[in-house]
């Protein structure tokens, strides 16, 4: 049977594609409009829908609309109360009156589907379902946390048998995500978008307003919590966007850091008390914490943590999908990687090229070649194989740097136009990663966790070491990702370190380069000295010779 999944409710719209209960495709709505997340979570955009995804999914397995058995909605208005807590005030029923009219709207974009077999699937199952029915465990208990849904902002669970038993969920307005979007833009960042940033920041502060928001962020000892309002200027005064942090700016970061970290530790405790799992499967936007999540790894009874790779909104595409094959009896098979976006194959990328009138060689050993160039502390653009469903690039759409010289952090930061406190991550041979890195799960293919770095080695890789001695790594297995594993072996002999710097292929408010004319126009307007499109090599100085 055939499944699409459609996320638009909020923000990061996205589609996915369940053929037979295998994963097809997967792709964001921003890497095709080139919009940052798709648009922005108000009421007044509910009626976007992910039109260029969900066709290209389609496209990409030969179906057609009218082929579909079902179309998964991620949200349910029918649960959502009027004039509940925690919904925007005065245009609530916008939103949910377009939610309604979503299998007209979708029927509209998608020629020949019927708007009967649209479903609409509550949005914190489908979330559960991108964790619970992706991950390659049989079973899990499952952890939902997130900003919003129609009426509850969190969801605790079990799959057993791909069914989903609801153990606990937590009432609006209170909620972990929306109170760390609440710190996100008193911080002077743009809510629903840079919450990363503030996780960033809280390294630099010491957590010492933790005793107060202690007394106001609380679990229930029921599997929920409490989030009472919190006024941030008691704390620290508001910043303006772009404006200079001071050290208590960094310490009200780190605190509400520290205090979500301690409360989702509880949950998850209570969490694996009444299900007895060995597995915690998660998503939602909370769950794209990764420094909370190494904590819920390393401080609960849980022998495996797997977080889905899209665990924000994009993923309740994914899993609503999962939710409807699962409904209908067929067995959900893992997720075969977060690669699931779209690729060109040589010649196409050849054609690219030509229409671009660039020069450009084809070397006989890619791996070798773009290795010398990091070697000889050059930076490379990274454009190969699918492209990645969700936020972190994982070695298909990435910039690629040499970690052993400490000035690349900033060097990279300029490259990509953004606040230089921001950390730049390492990707590492999985087999090598034990020895550098520890504390947080290996492996940790989708950099959903951090590590501390082993002090030897901190001074061999200057430029992936966070402030605090850690690093949000990904590791690489060569029977996954051959080319990457290659790359990195070949990087090694030359250097001794079998780590690089990746980062996403982008520049600062702009969505990860998906397609070759993306690709090409990060490289002319940022100072990358390589592209690596495919087999082909881009020099800098070729295409912009003096």
């Amino acid at each position: 049977m055939r499944f699409l999944g459609i996320n638009a409710i909020f923000h990061d719209p996205a589609a996915a594609l369940v053929v037979d209960g295998e994963v097809v495709a997967a792709a964001e709505e921003e890497r095709f409009s080139r919009r940052k997340h798709g648009k922005r979570p108000v009421p007044f955009s509910a009626w976007e829908l992910p039109e260029r995804a969900a066709a290209w999914c389609l496209a990409r397995a030969g179906l057609r609309p009218e082929d579909l058995d079902a179309v998964a909605y991620s949200y349910d208005p029918d649960l959502v109360v009027s004039g509940g807590p925690g919904q925007d005030p005065g245009w609530e029923e916008l939103r949910t009156t377009y939610a309604r009219r979503a299998p007209s709207f979708l029927a509209g974009a998608l020629p020949g589907l019927d708007p009967a077999r649209v479903r609409f699937v509550p949005h914190h199952i489908a979330h559960a379902a991108s964790a619970g029915l992706a991950a390659p465990f049989t079973d899990s208990a499952v952890l939902v946390c997130d900003g919003r849904g129609e009426a509850v902002s969190h969801l605790a669970g079990a799959y057993r048998g791909g069914s989903l038993e609801i153990l606990a969920a937590q009432g609006l307005p209170h909620s972990l995500g929306l109170l760390y979007e609440s710190l996100t833009t008193h911080l002077g960042f743009l809510h629903s978008s840079d919450e990363y940033k503030v996780m960033a920041l809280a390294s630099y502060g010491r957590p010492r307003f933790l005793p107060e928001l202690r007394a106001l962020v609380y679990p229930t000892g029921d599997g929920g919590f409490r989030t009472e309002p919190v006024d941030w200027s008691a704390f620290a005064k508001p910043l303006r966007p772009h404006r200079e942090w001071t050290g208590e700016h960094a310490d009200l970061a780190a605190s509400v850091q520290a205090r979500l970290e301690e409360v989702l530790v509880d949950l998850a405790r209570w969490l694996h008390g009444r299900t007895g799992q060995r597995v915690l499967t998660m998503a939602g936007g909370v769950a794209l914490n990764c420094v909370a999540n190494t904590r819920i790894a390393e401080a609960t009874p849980f022998e495996h943590v797997w977080v889905q790779p899209a665990a924000g909104d994009a993923g309740t595409a994914l899993g609503g999908a999962l939710h409807l094959a699962a409904a209908a009896g067929e067995p959900a098979a893992p997720m075969p990687g977060a690669d699931l976006g779209r690729s060109w194959n040589e010649a196409e990328l050849a054609a690219w090229l030509r229409t671009a009138n660039v020069s450009c060689e084809r070397p006989a050993d890619l791996a070798a070649a773009v290795a010398d160039e990091l070697a000889a502390d050059r930076i490379v653009a990274w454009f190969q194989g699918r492209s990645e469903y969700g936020p972190r690039a994982l070695g298909h759409r990435s910039l690629l740097a040499h970690p052993g010289h400490a000035a690349n952090t900033e060097r990279l930061n300029d490259v990509k136009g953004r606040e230089q406190f921001r950390p730049i991550a390492p990707m590492v041979l999985a087999d090598r990663a034990g020895r550098i890195f520890s504390r947080g799960p290996v492996p940790s293919p989708y950099m959903l966790f951090v590590h501390d770095v082993a002090p030897e080695w901190r001074s061999r890789i200057p430029a992936v070491v966070h402030v605090d001695g850690t690093a949000r790594v990904q590791t690489v297995e060569p029977g996954n990702e051959p080319l990457l594993a290659r790359l990195l072996e070949e990087f090694e002999a030359r250097t001794g370190l079998p780590v690089l710097v990746n980062t996403s292929l982008n520049t600062a408010g702009r969505p990860m380069a998906d397609d070759p004319r993306d690709a090409l126009e990060c490289f002319g307007s940022a100072p990358v000295d390589v592209l690596a499109l495919g087999p082909f090599l881009v020099r800098r100085a070729g295409v912009f010779a003096a």
